[in-house]
């Protein structure tokens, strides 16, 4: 039985890696997903045989080759291509999985597995001969190299949502540092032991047994002081059994020195070296008697206590009877030295996957790279954006300021009153006709009547996935009246508080859009009678608007008509500019969404992705670094390709440019409109008939353009609700996952009860069957199966002849020598 730690493996589960990547290609790749159907079939085959692990060296090459393909998978997809990875937590299998989508998890876990294998093939290797202890020290490097690597080249790169109810503490940075050093103070142990073997000088010795109590008190402080906490992690005996390491190793190293000043006839400094080896080793026992560490390592730090009493009590009489030395205090003691020789080996087709994989031989080599994929498409969104934001939406923006500052001056009405005293305007006609054939009114209340039912059916959506909440609440009230449920598991009403706070955040935003419905409802019920006269025909229309026909007496005199006259056309000749200046703009428009479609950056892009391969092989060949284009370090993101986005983008600036040139040009002609308009109203004398002909022509301009602004909120009112329909649904979805991970605790919950209850009846069944037998048959009463246990731990607890025979054998020093493996329990080497 070893007397070493293995890192257990990280549990895992079935996941759909070809369904999610099928589904990723098809809404988002350039390629079909049958493109490449052998690399995707290929990617879950390697996902299999990691499922189940066992401890065989063959399964080294199994996870690292999987580990090679997912750097080059990383570099194809994006980290969240929604593929929901599952790992238990590592010291408790049966638990509910963490669930996380990122790649980078999978990454992650996969290489924390592979550090397990190489700890548990080093526990697993018999350590009673040279090689055994030679491959079990090479195995610890490896394992302490792997952890090390997982914690400086992947964690940096593993990202934790916030929002992660039950993050993966044990893929924390601190939790990995710690298991790093705790392989590599098994390591040094091993030389340590080798050294013994190999009968090397007590100071050599000392110093290596120093140098492990070195490593095993950092891995322990690493895990005690670590923010947030992560000692909750680890069994109760984990830690027992590094700190009994920890004080154990201190006492080696205190004893071999003391045999070292034996050496050196200096008795006082033996005295004082075994003092602290027995304050040490008597640490450690303390430690491991309360601990419940294996019963191998209780063994070994009290019969090592035994021997340092002894040889401090002889030391003691032989210097107060024959050498009367002064023995110097512990604080005057120099600090144990160390020698280091255990040291974290990377593998290194883990640092450079290349070697065990081709670059050609990557899955997926034939797609596109996600980074360089990715800085296409932030390309394209960003073209789009300008082309919105810089031109159409100021566009639009000018267009309705100028058409509010016309309609604040009445115009064109005044000018058409004016100009057609009988009839109707041309411009107005062509309004009427377009609000008729769209049958606005109609379509208004159908469009109001469908904002209803969205509304509703938002609100229906939010009130289901609280009734799943609320379901959910009952059952767990209705559990903890039948089963003890563990005080780390919180009530609903406390775990399920962050899907509360947003279903209020959302039913807030519902509250305040149906407040903006009855808004928008209350404009239509004002102006619904005006923009119902635009839709009469073209004979009634112009009946309801009065003629300004003038008799001979109310004219004007001749010298204002001229006056009028000349204003009037200045107004029309302004009007007409805006209204080239309104074709020029939108000319322009076209123009740049012409020059966007046809706009095609990917050979640019690929071809600057391609020189960034080459960069960094150079670069990797002159400094001898590892390199393969899917690792971390050589990963194309999009922002390598900032500059290029930049460039291409600058030729639309030309575009921005003339549409603020355009913006300057109508203040100009606004300004002129406000100046020749008040002009022409004073030269202008109207009658009451021309003003009535004004105000009824105005007011049906108006209508129309209340009845295009309705129309404009209905329709940003729908797209509202439907993107809210899509993010509710999700919502509710996320509570029936969360609810059913809860029942999913209790389910396993219950079944363990089961289990333990099934367990303890059997036990007292056979133990009352046994004492029945002994008893009919007049033999001894058997010790219950309930206290053998505890009577083998003491048994084992007992040092046995050959550990009194150590105690005599100083010369060979191998006493304090803890349990190897391949040794016979509580067994030690003559």
């Amino acid at each position: 039985m070893s007397n070493l730690l293995a890192v257990p493996f990280k549990k895992t589960y079935q996941v759909d890696v070809a369904g999610a990547a099928r589904t990723y290609l098809s809404d988002n790749g350039d390629t079909h997903p049958d493109a490449v159907k052998a690399d995707i079939k290929q990617w879950q085959e390697m996902r299999q045989k990691i499922v189940s692990l066992e401890v065989h060296a063959n399964r080294l090459t199994d996870l690292m080759s999987y580990h090679a393909q997912l750097t080059s998978v990383l570099t194809k997809f994006p980290v969240d291509m929604q593929l929901e990875i599952l790992y238990a937590p590592l010291f408790s299998p049966s638990v509910v999985p963490v669930t996380m989508r990122s790649l980078m998890f999978e990454r992650a876990a996969v290489v924390f597995n592979l550090g397990s294998l190489y700890s548990q093939l080093a526990a697993s290797e018999d350590r009673s001969n040279v090689d055994g202890i030679k491959r079990a020290a090479a195995f610890f490097q490896n394992a302490s190299g792997v952890f090390s690597y997982l914690q400086t080249s992947i964690l940096p790169h593993f990202s934790i949502p916030p929002d992660q109810e039950h993050p993966p503490l044990d893929l924390s940075r601190l939790f990995v540092h710690a298991m790093e050093f705790l392989n590599l103070a098994q390591a040094q142990e091993c030389f340590w032991q080798k050294a013994k073997l190999d009968n090397l000088k007590n100071g050599l010795v000392s110093k290596l047994a120093g140098a492990t109590m070195y490593m095993y008190k950092k891995s322990l402080t690493i895990i005690l002081e670590a923010e947030p906490p992560i000692k909750h992690i680890y069994p109760s005996d984990w830690l027992s059994h590094i700190e009994v390491k920890q004080h154990h190793f201190e006492a080696v190293a205190q004893f071999r020195r003391s045999r070292e000043e034996l050496e050196k006839s200096r008795y006082g400094f033996e005295i004082a070296y075994l003092t602290q080896a027995q304050l040490a080793a008597k640490k450690g026992y303390d430690v491991a008697r309360k601990g419940r560490v294996l019963p191998a390592i209780l063994n070994d730090i009290q019969s090592f206590l035994e021997i340092i009493k002894k040889e401090l009590f002889r030391a003691e009489r032989d210097n107060d009877l024959i050498y009367h030395q002064d023995v110097p205090t512990g604080s005057t003691l120099p600090a144990i030295q160390q020698a280091t020789v255990a040291q974290a080996v990377t593998p290194k087709e883990l640092s450079d996957p290349t070697i065990l994989v081709p670059l050609n031989q990557m899955v997926f080599s034939s797609l596109m790279g996600w980074g360089t994929r990715e800085a296409i498409n932030i390309y394209n969104d960003r073209k789009k954006n300008l082309i919105q934001e810089e031109l159409v939406g100021p566009a639009k923006e000018s267009k309705i300021a100028a058409e509010r500052l016309l309609q604040s001056l009445n115009l064109p009405a005044s000018l058409e009153a004016l100009e057609r005293p009988v009839g109707l305007p041309p411009s107005f006609l062509k309004k009427a006709e377009e609000v008729r054939l769209e049958n606005g009114p109609a379509k208004i209340e159908a469009a109001i009547e469908d904002l209803y039912k969205l509304s509703r059916q938002n609100y229906k959506f939010l009130n289901e996935a609280m009734d799943i909440l609320d379901q959910e609440a009952s059952e767990d009230e209705s559990t903890r009246e039948t089963l003890p449920i563990p005080f780390t598991r919180p009530p609903s009403h406390e775990a399920n508080v962050h899907l509360a706070d947003k279903e209020r955040r959302y039913r807030t935003i519902l509250d305040q859009a149906a407040t903006g419905d009855e808004t928008i409802r209350t404009k239509w019920d004002q102006w619904e009678r005006n923009i119902t006269e635009l839709t009469w025909d073209e004979a009634d229309l112009e009946a309801s608007i009065p003629s300004s026909t003038l008799s001979t007496s109310s004219y004007p005199s001749s010298s204002s008509t001229l006056s009028t006259d000349k204003h009037a056309r200045a107004l029309r000749s302004l009007l007409e500019s805006l209204s080239e200046l309104y074709t020029d703009r939108d000319n322009l428009i076209r123009r740049a969404s012409a020059l966007g479609e046809a706009d095609d950056i990917q050979p640019r892009i690929v071809k600057a992705a391609a020189g960034f391969e080459r960069l960094g092989l150079e670069t990797a060949e002159s400094t001898g670094t590892p390199y393969s284009g899917a690792t971390q370090k050589h990963t194309t993101h999009p922002a390598m390709f900032e500059d290029i986005s930049n460039n291409e983008l600058a030729k639309y600036d030309k575009f921005i440019q003339w549409m603020r040139d355009l913006e300057g040009k109508q203040e100009e002609i606004l300004g002129s409109i406000k100046t020749e308009n008040e002009l022409f109203l004073q030269s202008r004398k109207s009658s009451e008939s021309v003003k009535a002909r004004e105000q009824a022509l105005q007011s049906l301009d108006l209508s129309y353009y209340k009845y295009k602004e309705i129309m404009q909120n209905l329709e940003e009112g729908v797209n509202f609700y439907n993107d809210l329909s899509a993010i509710l649904l999700q919502f509710k979805d996320a509570c029936r996952q969360w609810c059913n991970e809860r029942k999913h605790e209790i389910h396993t919950l219950s079944r363990s009860m089961q289990s333990l209850s099934m367990g303890e009846e059997n036990e007292r069944s056979n133990d009352a069957t046994e004492l029945s037998q002994s008893r009919s048959l007049g033999q001894p009463t058997p010790v219950p199966s309930t206290l053998q246990g505890a009577q083998q731990h003491l048994v084992q607890m007992t040092p046995n002849r050959n550990t009194k025979r150590f105690i005599t054998d100083l010369n060979s020093s191998d006493w304090e020598t803890p349990n190897f493996g391949g040794f016979p329990q509580g067994g030690r080497k003559v």
